[in-house]
């Protein structure tokens, strides 16, 4: 029997470069940037025209994700922007080349 290998990804998304600035969580994270792109989910990311993927991780346990996310959720806005800026300094939108 395999055991099934589960992805699970914090992300950041924002409008433009040190623009709003949007975290999350999901297990698929292809599927979740079509919807902030094609505004599918109603609420804070529609409201704000958040869909420009700029920074994720990966995690195999839901309970590590989410305690990333809420931890990540209480930084400080400089903070959240000097990890982008560590990752994607041009904070190019990285779900930009996938089918959405």
């Amino acid at each position: 029997m395999y055991k099934t290998i589960h992805q699970y990804y914090v992300y950041i998304i924002t409008n433009k470069k040190e623009g709003v600035l949007y975290i999350g969580v999901t297990n698929d994270l292809e599927r979740r940037m079509f919807e902030h792109k094609h505004k599918i989910i109603k609420g804070f990311s529609e409201k704000y025209n958040l869909d420009k993927l700029v920074y994720f991780e990966k995690y195999q346990h839901i309970n590590d994700a989410i305690k990333r996310e809420k931890n990540l959720k209480k930084w400080k806005r400089d903070w959240k922007i000097k990890l982008i800026i560590e990752e994607n300094s041009n904070w190019n939108d990285i779900s930009k080349e996938w089918d959405n």
